[in-house]
């Protein structure tokens, strides 16, 4: 039988969605819920599978991690792009990576939950209701304030119309901005600077890697205004999470609504963790039963698709 792991499965969730017992017969199957304790753990833990089943971006597959695993065959991920799988050394050991479709609407729908609960300093009134208080913080309107957005693809065209909906003036800027996508949606094209300047809500909605990364550090907190808030469902590293907790201690912004970070999961000594004016949610911007229900069952369908020698979905 091939034996196939199902990485990262953090809420024990993964037989909700996929019924493994019917798979028995051809497959053996071992769900690992917590992480590894570093690279040297995972290849000890994963050295007889041929198959690892993966949620992205949780445990990296990087080119030591795939050299140690010499009875690998088949990566299978949620989503289509995945940047913690070193493909090119996939390719070089001929294992066939594979993906999933995936729903991009949960992300934008828990940017605005950041957003309004920065706004309505949903934070310390809900600490404060529990403990028997009363009105105790005044927020802000978000009609007729300014929306920027780094980046205007998917998921930041998806944030514009709510914005919109909300009164608010959007502007945005990436490296490649669509202008025709601008146009479209009536967001105002921008530097990176004037973005930065003088958006009320900056949110950012670019992809990782090397391209966007430390896109935001002091220097542009510094340029921010006092009053404006920061919300990051994007990727950790493309604000300097040093340079943020500079910035969110010393009140160089008004506050910061987070949902991925430089290390996940989050260290629980991590000072952000501590900090009065930080929004923090646990990376869940794409985790809704629609979409776990979306990636097993396709990981299963890819995976039968790969042993059948017509694998679907490939990542190259």
């Amino acid at each position: 039988m091939l034996k196939v792991a199902i990485l990262d499965d953090y809420q024990n969730v993964a037989q909700q969605f996929v019924d493994l017992e019917k798979l028995s017969g051809k497959y053996e199957f071992k769900i690992f819920s917590e992480p590894f304790l570093d690279e040297a753990d995972a290849i000890d833990q994963l050295a007889d599978f041929e198959a690892l089943l993966i949620m992205r971006e949780r445990t990296p597959i990087t080119k030591n991690l795939i050299d140690n695993l010499n009875d690998l065959k088949f990566v299978i991920t949620s989503g289509l792009r995945n940047r913690s799988i070193d493909l090119e050394a996939a390719k070089k050991r001929k294992i066939i990576v594979c993906g999933t479709d995936i729903n991009i609407n949960p992300t934008p729908e828990l940017t605005w939950a950041l957003i309004l609960g920065l706004a309505r300093n949903f934070k310390e009134e809900f600490d404060n209701m529990y403990q028997g208080y009363w009105q105790t913080t005044i927020g802000v309107e978000l009609k007729g304030k300014i929306l920027g957005l780094i980046g205007l693809g998917r998921v930041g065209s998806e944030v514009a119309k709510i914005g919109k909906a909300f009164g608010m003036q959007v502007m945005a800027w990436s490296e490649n901005l669509n202008l025709d996508k601008c146009k479209e949606l009536d967001v105002l094209p921008c530097s990176k600077e004037d973005l930065i300047t003088n958006s009320d809500v900056l949110s950012i909605h670019v992809q990782g890697g090397e391209r966007y990364k430390d896109c935001i550090t002091l220097k542009e907190l510094d340029k921010m205004k006092k009053t404006a808030f920061l919300i990051n469902t994007s990727r950790g590293p493309i604000v300097n999470e040093d340079d943020l907790i500079i910035a969110l201690s010393t009140n160089v912004i008004a506050g910061a609504g987070i949902d991925v970070y430089e290390k996940e999961p989050l260290p629980e000594n991590n000072k952000l963790r501590f900090l009065p004016n930080a929004l923090l949610t646990p990376h869940i911007g794409y985790v809704t039963a629609e979409n776990y229900s979306i990636f097993y069952n396709q990981m299963i369908e890819g995976l039968e698709a790969c042993v059948n020698g017509k694998p679907i979905r490939v990542l190259e």
